[in-house]
């Protein structure tokens, strides 16, 4: 029977990142750095919204785009934060995590034989569901550009079967971003070739060096952008599953389609809980964000002892050092640290072959977990270098 299965998946695997980190799993003593999983608790006040949920039997159905009180709440925070304007009616669809915005915002735009462009090396989640959309991804080299995926490398990318660009910013796996003349640039490009946009701005509240700036925020190309965001990495709340999306209202009209035969809505509990950090909680991501800035400045001033180099992270919480292979794959490499060092990194090439090379650390974790990470890694260095 399972020659009747949907062709596409057959060339589908795990994210890279997912199977390296379940593999390091089945070994002892080692130091992970490898997921983006904030270490800090939600915020106590959340919590309590959640389990306020409940007792007051907020556990039924949601409109299909989510509780309106909460769209509201949205809209007026990217407006105030990022000069954004999306009506709370019609312009905003609260999603299972950000995931599902991306997945049901391919389903609506694409069709077979389009083609998406990505930055490589970037995260392995978008290839799959581009796939699963009977779309083609055609991944960017930004290695040689400072992992920016700029105007100039989109241009000349585009084919007549481009349909769509995606911008994750600040980036995953490098921690780069771009600056307000790049996205106007980017912009011009969107619409000579009339091309949708879909701007991932997950991590947008973790930016160290100047604030986020949303592409959306430029009116000339309003129609061609949909926005992705959520609640995951600014206040950790990974678990509760809460993203969103917006989008002009022609197009959200057609997306919402997707999402209520997809999950019908969030889930009720999660979107009050989302609810308070939006409202009441804008002040939660600043004291984590202030910590993994001093993680920053750890991870990298160990990195330049070691002699590694690296693109300095603008956003996240991820660092992108280059690595020498001998000769190795990434993943092999990888797995060298794993069983000789004792330390796991996610190999460069989980993020597409333009990330062969590299290796993605990640700072989301204390200090104590990452001083000793390092001085693992700076062990490994030492003892080649006396081989």
């Amino acid at each position: 029977m399972e020659r009747f299965i949907n062709p596409q998946l057959s060339s589908i695997q795990i994210s890279g990142i997912r199977q390296f980190f379940n593999m390091v799993s089945q070994y002892e003593d080692v130091v992970s750095l490898t997921i983006g999983q904030p270490d800090f608790p939600t915020p106590d006040h959340v919590k309590e919204a959640a389990i306020e949920a409940i007792h007051t039997n907020h556990t039924s159905y949601t409109h299909n785009a989510g509780l309106l009180e909460l769209r509201k709440a949205i809209s007026h925070h990217v407006n105030e934060k990022y000069d954004l304007s999306y009506r709370a009616e019609n312009e905003v669809i609260v999603t299972v995590g950000a995931s599902q915005a991306i997945d049901i915002t391919l389903r609506t735009i694409l069709q077979p034989g389009d083609e998406v462009l990505l930055p490589g090396p970037v995260y392995p989640g978008y290839e799959p569901l581009i796939k699963l959309a009977g779309a083609t991804a055609k991944h960017v080299d930004t290695s040689q550009n400072g992992f920016k995926l700029t105007a100039d490398l989109i241009e000349q990318a585009v084919t007549a079967n481009t349909k769509c660009v995606i911008l994750p910013y600040p980036s995953n796996p490098t921690g780069v971003s771009l600056s307000n003349d790049e996205l106007t640039a980017i912009a011009d490009v969107l619409k000579a070739h009339n091309l949708f946009m879909i701007a991932d701005e997950i991590y947008s509240e973790l930016t160290y060096s100047a604030p986020h700036t949303s592409i959306a925020s430029l009116p000339s190309v309003r129609d061609h952008v949909i926005v992705v965001n959520g609640v995951s990495k600014s206040h950790s709340m990974t678990g509760f599953r809460i993203g969103y999306l917006l989008a002009p209202s022609w197009l959200a009209k057609h997306i919402l389609k997707v999402h209520q035969y997809n999950v019908s809505c969030a889930t009720s509990i999660s979107q009050y809980a989302a609810l308070e950090a939006i409202e009441n909680g804008q002040s939660d991501p600043l004291h984590m964000k202030k910590e993994y800035e001093k993680r920053r400045t750890y991870v990298l001033d160990r990195l330049d002892q070691m002699g590694l180099r690296y693109q300095v992270p603008d956003g996240a919480f991820y660092v992108f050092p280059e690595f020498p292979l001998e000769g190795m794959s990434s993943f092999d490499k990888a797995v060298q640290l794993v069983e000789e060092a004792g330390v796991a990194l996610v190999p460069g090439d989980a993020f597409s072959q333009y990330g062969n090379g590299y290796m993605r650390l990640s700072y989301a974790y204390g200090m104590d977990t990452l001083q000793e990470g390092l001085d693992r890694l700076e062990r490994f260095f030492r003892k080649k270098k006396s081989e």
